[in-house]
């Protein structure tokens, strides 16, 4: 199944801007598949899972007759406005209203559907699996939790993480955040789009500490072991040597508890056409043909519809 497929923004009024939901779907909707919203990790925007020209895992999904959602969170991608000095949102932020604002508004455009599956790219599943331990009714309206090289913690120790996150992350980055305001990654070219002050201090403190909401306390690795999780798929990859290292990957899912959850290493010795890395396992041209062909299987599998 290969469907022709369209894409729209749309714009979710938010504080004082609007969050941006990129719409993918195929032209002519065949069946009723649940809807799925996908999230970015730092650094980055809706842009890693979708491009105008049709490539990338939202497109290939919403070929296959899916309604796919790809959200900016609040200043990144077209999410207005874009972060500034003046603009200070965290990731608890994200957690406690971003993604139940999405949530929210994709069931009420889908009302037929009870449920939405999620998916997320490196930090965007450490803040989606966040959002779900947190909240009661996001756990009965999550169908699925899909991420890709997404770990809380950092423990592996190589001279990549010494270098990424020790002193760039750690040191270099929160002492030019201070100087500009914000953390300008794009200019810095350092990654596809800025983080805010709070944010970068947010994901610095749960890298190297607990898996605590620094806002008001809430501890998610205490809550999170009486959750009732969704379907769950972890995929890591083998050149992943540091930002989503398949050794912290598996921290993450043994930390939430996740003893049944599908963890998927894509690997050649796994008979995966490549040693994937954070970026490519997502971004390879030859993806469509490999993991994203047993990744719709899995949605298919999964579906309510």
């Amino acid at each position: 199944m290969n469907l022709a497929i369209k894409q729209e923004s749309l714009f979710l009024p938010y504080r004082q801007g609007q969050l941006h939901l990129r719409h993918i779907a195929p032209k002519l909707a065949t069946h009723n598949h649940p809807p799925i919203l996908m999230l970015h990790g730092a650094m980055s925007n809706g842009k890693v899972f979708y491009s105008d020209k049709g490539k990338g895992l939202a497109c290939f999904l919403a070929k296959a007759g899916f309604d796919v959602y790809v959200l900016d969170s609040a200043g990144r991608g077209l999410s207005e406005p874009p972060i500034s000095r003046d603009f200070n949102l965290g990731q608890s932020d994200v957690i406690k209203e971003q993604l139940p604002l999405a949530q929210a508004f994709i069931l009420k455009r889908h009302p037929l559907e009870q449920k939405v599956h999620w998916c997320a790219h490196s930090w965007g599943g450490v803040l989606m699996a966040s959002c779900i331990v947190r909240f009661e009714h996001i756990q009965q309206s999550v169908l699925s939790l899909l991420t890709f090289g997404t770990k809380r913690t950092i423990k592996v120790q190589n001279w990549r993480k010494w270098l990424m996150v020790d002193l760039v992350w750690n040191r270099l980055a929160p002492a030019c955040a201070k100087k500009t305001g914000f953390l300008n990654a794009q200019k810095l070219k350092m990654g596809m789009d800025n983080e805010t002050r709070a944010s970068l201090s947010n994901t610095i403190d749960w890298v190297r500490g607990d898996w605590i909401d620094t806002d008001d306390g809430f501890d998610y690795r205490q809550a999170a072991v009486d959750v009732n999780w969704p379907k769950t798929w972890f995929i890591a990859a083998k050149k992943d040597r540091v930002l989503g290292n398949p050794s912290d990957v598996q921290d993450m899912l043994a930390e939430c508890g996740l003893n049944e959850a599908k963890y998927t290493l894509l690997a050649k010795r796994n008979g995966y056409l490549d040693d994937y890395d954070h970026a490519s396992m997502l971004t390879a041209p030859h993806a469509i043909d490999d993991h994203f062909v047993q990744i719709r299987q899995w949605y298919l599998a999964h579906d309510l519809g």
